[in-house]
């Protein structure tokens, strides 16, 4: 492979086909450690200096395969390849191959703090590699990278991407933020100078559009990670004297850098902000920055106005103060950029109020104006994507009020222009989308109202919330339907998919909220499936917040309850669906989410024993038999019918042989129930289980005296599936063990085999017909019955 890609004459197609030999190699343990021993490094360095981009791709690839999960390999590659020169590969203006190199670090990141898959036995254990110097080393110089005017934006949205993955704890019961606390020692200042960066301005560095917002999202996970109050003093510290250090009357474009700050961590750390904003000064520029002549000083103002008003008891300040602001600029402004911004701060102080129908802050009607205007910014292609984020950011705000979301779900080329937007590069758009399809489909949480309380706060002149006409479950129906004929799945199921730390847990929750929504009705649920609705819950159901979880995992047993689960979750993504499903049996979940969990359990259970055998190790037995003693008829249905395919799996089978439990008792004794349903799993169980274990067929008849009583009612019930298996059952009997076979002959039971034997099978009853003239066979083999002729 190396003597192709190292000669120079070689042919384009055999290069390609090397290149991708090597990086195959380069993941597999074997391929990556003959590649190791061989000289490997030293040639894959060789391939770096050539300078082509493929050969430098394939090279990073093969590269990273060889760091995942080997510590001593990992360590001896990073001093071979060099930091500095890692960093610099994802410093290019490639957007490729700085997403490889991304990985490769990733995967030396992970291997170097302890991901090792291999077991070190003997003189191997003695060797502990110290790998916290390589490490701080790693986070040093992503930090340097941050502020570096030779990295290109796409490098600086990789660098910190690596620094919101791998510095904040993943687990805060775990007792060591120290990586947190030397970050903000060596680089708070540096992240702050990518938050406070002006695109207009002649000093900014290289963005794209995503830098900013992944900035202060790292501000936030960083603040979020101390322990203790002096912790964040400090950071607090940091962040005004570098905010006030830009301050200067002489210097206009330092003064904008220090709002843009102040704005940009308002994005992330809501509480830092707020202190921030209270800062002698910081109020007083905004408002003489709105005035400017300069346009850029004008954007950056007003977003940071925007950004302020978030708390209402903040909005209220600015509500005096900025409203006319924002009013004039909004009439004098010829550019688009700016009207677009102001009007976003109108709509948020608009929205101050929230879902509350009675505390509206505009006069009646002024609302749906300034939707349509948004509406209108939206759909204009000439606009440029970030200006056109506003105007979402807008309706995002405005669709708490009911009239606005029906007329903008009305609206398709406004809802389309919107998934589509989803869809780029941008990803700091992905919340205020989110927003607004939480808000379109009314999936926020409502909190239930007492009516004696409403008349108590009548009574005290207390503010009562009123819910909008338009916010009644048929409007909200109609609303999901136009959303899943406008496309709405393929925008969510791009969304999931953003590999970026802007994907927030926050933003994951809000796209669950949605998806359940949307499942809601069991007829649009195959739309949603053909759209890829299925695929994209998973991720969302195994990570985010644990509100968000249960959501997603809602929604996945509502889809996996009535669709096909090979079609559903194609391949090996069905095994992934089980555990979520599974979560929600938990007793604190709600009735619905357990039923529904339990008829998709039953659906999967009955596709596969590979699938019967998951089920089996994520402990879900112990839940469904307990859901099979619940009071509540559908609950006790569908966890009978859930075990009736259960059975079938030869480690469930062992679990009702084991001595000590009332497992068999209990399925003998659902079989005697008065329901129906209840009665057909149970029999169909029961069936199961005494046709693979003769064992069980003794067993049966020593749990409870009453089983012969039950037997004979299931042989004469009037629904022909539930006799059909209560047939099946004697035939096992029977079948299992002659003693046995004598009992069962000696009772009533042999005059209801004989009747039901001698009746004439029509269609419909042929197969009950058969079984019974089967178990008289049997009892003429023993010889206890003799023909009659």
């Amino acid at each position: 492979m190396f003597e192709i890609l190292l000669d120079p004459n070689s042919e384009a197609d055999k290069l390609e086909k090397a290149a991708n030999n090597l990086i195959v190699l380069g993941r597999e343990e074997a391929g990556a450690e003959r590649i190791f021993q061989n000289n490997g490094v030293a040639l894959l360095l060789q391939l770096l200096d050539t300078k082509r981009p493929e050969l430098v791709l394939a090279a990073v690839r093969t590269l990273s395969g060889m760091c995942s999960g080997h510590q001593a390999r990992t360590t001896a590659i990073l001093h071979a390849v060099r930091i500095d020169r890692v960093c610099s590969l994802m410093a290019v203006e490639n957007e490729e191959l700085s997403l490889a190199v991304c990985n490769l670090l990733q995967a030396i990141i992970d291997s170097l703090s302890g991901e090792d898959k291999r077991e070190h036995r003997g003189k191997e254990e003695a060797l502990v590699l110290d790998t916290k110097k390589d490490l701080k080393q790693i986070t040093t110089h992503l930090l340097d990278m941050l502020v570096s005017k030779k990295v290109s934006g796409q490098g600086r949205d990789q660098a910190l991407n690596l620094l919101n993955k791998n510095v904040p704890r993943k687990d805060l019961a775990i007792h060591d933020n120290s990586r947190t606390i030397y970050v903000v020692d060596n680089g708070l200042r540096k992240i702050l100078k990518v938050v406070g960066q002006v695109p207009d301005l002649p000093s900014c560095l290289p963005l794209t559009d995503n830098t900013r917002m992944l900035a202060s999202i790292l501000i936030n996970k960083l603040y979020d990670d101390l322990r203790c109050d002096p912790e964040r003093e400090h950071f607090r510290k940091i962040c005004e004297e570098y905010i006030t250090s830009k301050f200067d009357p002489q210097d206009m474009d330092k003064n904008v850098i220090a709002i843009q700050t102040v704005s940009g961590i308002l994005q992330g750390p809501f509480d830092l902000g707020n202190q921030l904003l209270g800062m002698k000064g910081v109020m007083e520029m905004m408002v003489a920055l709105c005035g400017s002549e300069r346009e850029a000083d004008q954007l950056v103002a007003v977003e940071a106005l925007i950004h302020a008003s978030t708390k209402l008891s903040r909005a209220t300040f600015i509500i005096t103060n900025g409203v006319s602001l924002l009013k004039q600029i909004y009439k004098t402004t010829k550019n688009e950029k700016i009207k677009i911004r102001t009007l976003v701060g109108l709509c948020k102080l608009g929205s101050a109020g929230g879902t509350d129908y009675g505390l509206r802050q505009f006069a009646e009607g002024s609302t749906e104006k300034l939707a349509k205007q948004c509406r209108k910014w939206l759909c204009n292609d000439s606009i440029d994507t970030r200006t056109r984020r506003w105007a979402v950011e807008g309706l995002a705000y405005l669709t708490l009020d009911a009239d606005v979301k029906d007329d903008f779900v009305q609206d398709i080329p406004a809802l389309q222009a919107m998934f589509e937007l989803a869809k780029t590069s941008d990803k700091t758009i992905l919340y205020s989308v989110a927003t607004t399809l939480v808000n379109c489909t009314n999936s926020y949480d409502v909190k239930e109202v007492i009516p004696e309380l409403v008349q108590l706060a009548k009574f005290s002149k207390q503010h009562v919330p009123e819910e909008h006409p338009k916010d009644k479950k048929d409007f909200v129906d109609l609303r999901v339907k136009r959303l899943l004929k406008a496309g709405v799945i393929s925008a969510l199921a791009c969304m999931v998919k953003a590999d970026s730390a802007i994907l927030t847990e926050q933003t994951k929750e809000l796209l669950a909220r949605v998806f359940l929504a949307l499942c809601d009705n069991p007829r649009d649920r195959g739309t949603i499936v053909a759209q890829g609705g299925g695929k994209a819950l998973i991720p969302l159901a195994l990570e985010g917040t644990d509100v968000g979880k249960v959501k997603a995992a809602h929604a996945l047993a509502k889809i996996a309850a009535v669709s096909n689960p090979d079609i559903a979750f194609p391949g090996e993504r069905v095994y992934e669906v089980v555990r979520p499903l599974v979560g929600l049996l938990d007793t604190q979940r709600d009735g619905l989410q357990n039923y529904e969990a339990l008829l998709g359990l039953t659906n999967l259970s009955g596709r596969s024993d590979k699938l019967r055998q998951k089920i089996f190790k994520e402990k879900a037995l112990p839940d469904i038999e307990n859901y099979m003693f619940e009071n509540h008829d559908q609950l006790r249905q569908a966890a009978t019918e859930c075990m009736c395919n259960m059975v079938v799996n030869k480690e469930v089978q062992e679990r009702f042989l084991a001595d000590g439990n009332d497992r068999l008792k209990l399925v003998v004794l659902l079989c005697g129930e008065s329901d129906d349903k209840v009665q057909n799993a149970a029999a169909g169980a029961l069936a199961m289980l005494t046709a693979a274990q003769k064992k069980l067929c003794l067993k049966m008849t020593h749990v409870t005296p009453q089983w012969l009583e039950i037997l004979q009612r299931l042989c004469l019930h009037d629904r022909l599936s539930v006799q059909h298996r209560g047939l099946v059952i004697a035939y096992n009997l029977l079948a299992a063990d002659a003693e046995l076979a004598k009992k069962l002959v000696e009772s009533e039971l042999l005059e209801i085999l004989t009747v039901v034997g001698k009746q004439e099978p029509d269609e419909k009853k042929a197969a009950v017909v058969q079984t019974a003239r089967e178990c008289l066979i049997k009892c003429m083999d023993y010889g206890f019955i003799k023909p009659v002729s």
